[in-house]
C-alpha cells in the first residue's frame, strides 16, 4: 500500500469534517424552503449545481475527462442509472425534511454502511463476519419496532437507504473521477429539472422569480450540494476506509440533534429504543471493520 493508503493526512480530515458537518446543517437550509414543493427544490439543485461543479473542473483541468466521458456510451449509461438514483435521493431527502419527518432521514443515513455490507453480500457474494450479522440483525430489529409502532414501515428511511446504497454500489464502477462524475450526473439531470421547472414556470406555479427569498434559496441550492460533495470527494482520498467509516456519522448525528432539538420532532417511545440499537450496531459494524482493516495491514 502506499502511503496515502495508511495513513490520514490533516488536510483529509478537515476536508471530511467540513463536509459532513456540512451535510448535517444542511436540514436547516431545507426547511427554509418547506413552502416549496421537494421535486421542485431537487430541479433547483441539478441545475445549480451545473456551474459550481462546471468552475471546479475548469479549475482543476479536467474537462478533457468529462469530453471523453461523454462520448462513451458505456460510461453515459452507467451516469444515468446513478444520476437517477442520487435524484431519487435528493427527492427522499428533502420531502422527509420539509414533511416534518427529519428523524427518518437520520435514520436512513445510518442504516446506509450497514445496508452497503449487505449489499456486497448479496450482489458481489462477498463474506459477512459474525459481528456484520449481528449488526445488520439488530438494525432489522430497530427497523421492526419502529414498524410496529407506527403501523407501517418507516418509508422515508428505507428509501433514502435503498436509493443511496445502490448509488455508492454503481459509483464504483463509473470510470471517472469523483468531481467529474458528479459533473456528469448534474447534466444528465439539466434537461429534465430545466424542462420541470419551465413547466412551473409556464403554468405560474413555481418559485423560482417570485420573491427575492426563494429566488436566492433556490439558487444557493447548488452551493449546498455541489460544495459538501467536492470537497468530501477530495477529502476521501487522504484518509483511510476506516477513518472514513467513523466520520460518516457526524452527519446523522447532527440531523438526529436537530431534528429533536430544533424541529421539534415527537422521538416517542419506539424510537428511544430503536435509535439506541441502530448506534449499537453502528458500534459493533465499526469495531468489526477497523478489526478487519488491521489484520489486513499487518
Amino acid at each position: 500500500m502506499t502511503q496515502r493508503e495508511n495513513t490520514d493526512t490533516p488536510q483529509g480530515l478537515a476536508f471530511a469534517i467540513t463536509a459532513y458537518v456540512l451535510w448535517g446543517f444542511l436540514p436547516l437550509y431545507m426547511k427554509a424552503l418547506a413552502h416549496i414543493p421537494a421535486a421542485e427544490i431537487v430541479a433547483h439543485r441539478v441545475i445549480w449545481s451545473v456551474p459550481v461543479a462546471g468552475i471546479l473542473l475548469i479549475v482543476l483541468r479536467r474537462t478533457s475527462d468529462l469530453r471523453a466521458a461523454l462520448k462513451s456510451p458505456r460510461t453515459l449509461a452507467m451516469g444515468g442509472v446513478t444520476a437517477a438514483l442520487i435524484s431519487l435521493n435528493w427527492g427522499i431527502y428533502v420531502w422527509a425534511i420539509t414533511t416534518e419527518r427529519a428523524l427518518d432521514a437520520a435514520l436512513g443515513y445510518y442504516m446506509n454502511p450497514l445496508f452497503s455490507v449487505a449489499l456486497g453480500a448479496i450482489l458481489l457474494r462477498e463474506r459477512l463476519s459474525r459481528a456484520q450479522l449481528v449488526a445488520i440483525a439488530i438494525a432489522a430489529l430497530a427497523v421492526l419496532i419502529i414498524a410496529i409502532d407506527a403501523g407501517s414501515l418507516p418509508w422515508a428511511a428505507i428509501g433514502m437507504m435503498l436509493t443511496w446504497g445502490f448509488y455508492a454500489f454503481f459509483k464504483k464502477s463509473l470510470p471517472v473521477g469523483p468531481n467529474q462524475g458528479f459533473m456528469l450526473e448534474v447534466l444528465i439531470l439539466l434537461v429534465p429539472a430545466l424542462g420541470y421547472v419551465g413547466y412551473l414556470a409556464a403554468n405560474g406555479a413555481g418559485h423560482f422569480a417570485t420573491t427575492s427569498y426563494d429566488t436566492s434559496m433556490l439558487i444557493g441550492c447548488g452551493l449546498v450540494t455541489a460544495v459538501p460533495l467536492i470537497v468530501y470527494a477530495n477529502g476521501a482520498k487522504l484518509l483511510r476506509l476506516s477513518t472514513i467509516g467513523i466520520l460518516q456519522y457526524i452527519a446523522p448525528t447532527m440531523i438526529f440533534v436537530i431534528a429533536v432539538l430544533v424541529f421539534d420532532e415527537p422521538f416517542d417511545r419506539a424510537r428511544m429504543i430503536a435509535f439506541p440499537l441502530i448506534w449499537l450496531a453502528l458500534v459493533i459494524y465499526s469495531t468489526s471493520m477497523i478489526r478487519q482493516m488491521r489484520a489486513r495491514r499487518r
